[in-house]
C-alpha cells in the first residue's frame, strides 16, 4: 500500500517536472513541488522499512 503511494506521489511530482519541461508551465510551485517529492521519498521508505520488517518476522529475528 505504501509502495503504491509512493509511486502515486512520484508520478505527480514527474508529470509536473515534465510539463515544465515541454510546456513551460507547471501545475504545483517549487515548495509543492519540493513537498511532493518529500512525501514520495518518506513513502517509499516506510514501504521497504515495513517489507524488511515482515521479512524479518517470517524468518523468525
Amino acid at each position: 500500500m505504501f509502495l503504491i503511494a509512493s509511486i502515486l506521489t512520484f508520478a505527480i511530482y514527474f508529470a509536473n517536472v515534465l510539463s515544465g519541461a515541454f510546456t513551460g508551465t507547471t501545475f504545483i510551485g517549487d515548495v509543492g513541488e519540493m513537498l511532493v517529492l518529500l512525501a514520495a521519498t518518506v513513502l517509499f521508505v516506510v514501504a521497504i522499512l515495513k517489507r524488511e520488517a515482515d521479512r524479518n518476522k517470517k524468518n523468525g529475528g
